[in-house]
């Protein structure tokens, strides 16, 4: 769906932590890293990257929803953020009122950002 997406922090170590722990389960790794100012990129075998970079800016908060390859990996992904410190915003399970068969979890990262990871197939 997306090339990037690029959005500034208010701790950029903190936040390069969260995110290469909270999304280990889906096979995260850096692509590229500059100065904080500019940033880091954040890959998986999947098209598209997640970059960060330092900021003093306040943007409003994000809601960034990543697809997961099974309902394992969704469950991971909630335990990896909340142990990368991120506060749970909705444990991992199914969301009928999005379809059927949607199941996800949802942890608020180091900025406030809604992070969520998604798997939209039924369970095998």
């Amino acid at each position: 769906m997306f090339d990037h997406v690029k959005f500034g922090v208010s701790d950029f170590a903190a936040s390069k932590a969260f995110y290469l722990k909270a999304l280990a389960p889906i096979g995260i790794s850096i692509a590229g890293e500059g100065v904080p100012t500019y940033g880091i990129e954040l890959v998986t075998s999947a098209n598209g990257s997640l970059c960060l970079f330092q900021t003093d800016e306040k943007p409003a908060h994000l809601h960034i929803a990543f697809v997961a390859e099974s309902r394992q990996q969704v469950d991971d992904f909630h335990r990896a953020a909340l142990e990368a410190g991120g506060k749970d915003n909705g444990a991992p399970g199914l969301r009928p009122q999005y379809s059927g068969n949607y199941y996800a979890a949802f942890v608020i990262g180091p900025d406030g950002h809604n992070i969520e990871m998604v798997y939209h197939e039924p369970e095998a």
